[in-house]
């Protein structure tokens, strides 16, 4: 009988192929299925419930409603009527636009404004000269796993933790010219008395280095957090390759502390152009302790109520602090693409 199509002839007879992905052969007498390989089956990805949108749009949305109503709009409200002459009292019809008058007035006829420029440029400079390297240091120190470093690591971060306003109380008791530490340690309490807050070109370094106390710190958990982030084997590779520990630091554990150093960049020029509460419980930050957010809140809250002429000094705080960080996140967003 001849073999007709779905059968497969043998000696016992044939065997009928009952689907085309089984078929049945024939080995010695014997019949044994012949499988092909399953089709593979689609990945449906899990569709989001109602539930998980209104929770990913509530944890999403709120912090960015927020940021945008007490950050962004103030921020652009402000570069906004720094072009205007305006009380604050009234509704906004009453808002008078000058132009550019409320800058060149700054620049040429607003005393305050020259000295406050050099203390935040100078409170600046120090900050990136002392607290950010000795905050490194520390941290690099801390991470060598030394004994009793947690306890050192909460003495180190507790000023922290303090606000400005308690640092600057802490700094008048310091550095008081007949009840203050420094002159009575130095014998400079009864005789030869130094007043180191009411000597214009004392008082900036006596709070700054109160400020510097409490910034070191904060740059040294930073810090700490990024050098336990670094993969300890890389560390071992380049001992048995024959780095020191100065090398090993440069070359391995430098380059893998890039996003702190933004981190860390962003955050000094924050704090060091944001400085009010300091300078301002001691004297209002006047008679050398001017600063511009000090100026900014004088002219804004205090009895000139000029909104205009405060906003353009809140313009110009915020070009320099871009000024400072703009550049440096272009330049490492560049090195990253070429990596």
């Amino acid at each position: 009988m001849p073999a007709t199509a779905g059968t497969a002839p043998g000696p016992y007879g044939t065997a009928r192929c009952e689907n085309d992905e089984e078929h049945m052969t024939v080995v010695d007498g014997a019949t044994a299925p012949r499988t092909t390989p399953p089709k593979t089956k689609r990945r449906h990805l899990r569709q989001l419930t109602v539930r998980d949108r209104v929770s990913l749009g509530l944890m999403a949305g709120i912090p960015t409603l927020i940021t945008v109503a007490f950050v962004w709009v103030p921020a652009l409200a402000s570069i906004v009527l720094s072009f205007s002459s305006w009380t604050g009292f009234g509704d906004f019809s009453t808002i008078q636009w000058v132009g550019t008058e409320n800058y060149k007035n700054i620049f040429t006829i607003y005393p305050p404004f020259d000295p406050a420029i050099e203390h935040n440029l100078i409170w600046l400079a120090v900050f990136f000269v002392l607290p950010a390297p000795f905050g490194l240091f520390l941290a690099v120190q801390l991470d060598k796993q030394i004994r009793y470093s947690r306890i050192y690591q909460s003495i180190l971060f507790l000023p922290v933790v303090l606000s400005l306003a308690l640092i600057g109380f802490m700094t008048e008791l310091i550095f008081s010219p007949t009840q203050g530490l420094i002159n009575n340690l130095t014998g400079h309490a009864d005789h030869h008395v130094i007043d180191w807050m009411g000597n214009p070109h004392l008082n900036i370094w006596a709070v700054m280095i109160m400020a510097c106390w409490r910034q070191a710190g904060y740059v040294m958990v930073l810090y700490l957090a990024g050098l336990k982030s670094v993969d300890p084997s890389l560390k071992e590779a380049a001992a048995l390759d024959g780095a020191g520990g100065a090398q090993t630091f440069r070359h391995v554990v430098w380059p893998a502390l890039r996003p702190i150093n933004v981190v860390v960049l962003v955050i000094t020029v924050i704090e060091s152009l944001r400085a009010f509460d300091i300078v301002y419980v001691i004297n209002k930050g006047t008679n050398g302790l001017e600063l511009l957010s000090v100026l900014v809140t004088d002219n804004i809250v205090g009895e000139a109520s000029r909104i205009g002429f405060g906003s353009a000094l809140a313009t110009i705080l915020l070009v320099i602090s871009l000024a400072f960080i703009v550049p440096y996140l272009i330049s490492m967003f560049r090195k990253d693409e070429r990596g």
